[in-house]
């Protein structure tokens, strides 16, 4: 099975080299994405692949329901070298409709060491609990709690001073919020875009 992993690699890395001679030297001296990927683990949701991105052009975290959390490292690294080192013009956190860990949230099972990553999808279900319980249908609550789930990270990345610091500064950044249909492959635009921190609660303002 790795084999056939190792012969797919060759031949992707042949096809591409046929098509665009030079690809991979010019990849390897600079990097240059204008954009970051915020999205699940879900094997699914191939970032690059579903914006029809190649190699370079898309700067990718991904981790289970693509949570922002202000006490994960590792996000939040990759969001400060995306935008103060790469120089990103966009932030985009991409969720999915059907999404394992949102589903798992919903449900009052246990399931080990990932209930304390859960637990922050449970608090936004507790919020919008009067919305949910009025969505009859099970996978509709976890669809929009899916979307609810992609808004909140979008808040969460402006309240970073990472952020805030580089709308300061004046630099071009924006953050949207999509969702993703694994049923028809197409993407939806949550409508949640910011680019500044104009309209933020003062609690989450950061002063110099």
């Amino acid at each position: 099975m790795l084999s056939d992993l190792l012969d797919n690699n060759r031949s992707w890395s042949e096809q591409i080299e046929r098509e665009q001679p030079g690809f991979f030297k010019q990849l390897a001296a600079q990097q240059h994405p204008e954009y970051l990927w915020i999205g699940c683990s879900d094997s699914r949701v191939p970032a690059n692949q579903i914006v029809g991105m190649l190699p370079g052009e898309l700067f990718v975290h991904r981790n289970i329901a693509n949570l922002v959390l202000h006490t994960d490292l590792n996000c939040l690294s990759v969001i400060h070298f995306a935008v103060q080192v790469l120089g990103v013009k966009h932030i985009i956190v991409c969720g999915h409709y059907g999404c394992g860990g949102v589903r798992a949230a919903l449900s009052n099972q246990r399931f080990g060491l990932i209930d304390n990553w859960l637990r922050h999808i449970k608090d936004i279900g507790y919020h919008s609990r009067e919305e949910l319980l009025a969505e009859a249908d099970e996978e509709c609550r976890v669809n929009r709690l899916c979307e609810l789930n992609v808004q909140q990270q979008v808040k969460n990345i402006c309240h970073t001073g990472i952020v805030q610091e580089a709308w300061k500064r004046g630099q071009s950044l924006s953050v949207h919020g999509w969702i993703y249909s694994i049923e028809d492959g197409l993407i939806k635009d949550l409508e949640v875009d910011t680019d500044s921190d104009g309209d933020m609660p003062g609690i989450y303002a950061m002063q110099r």
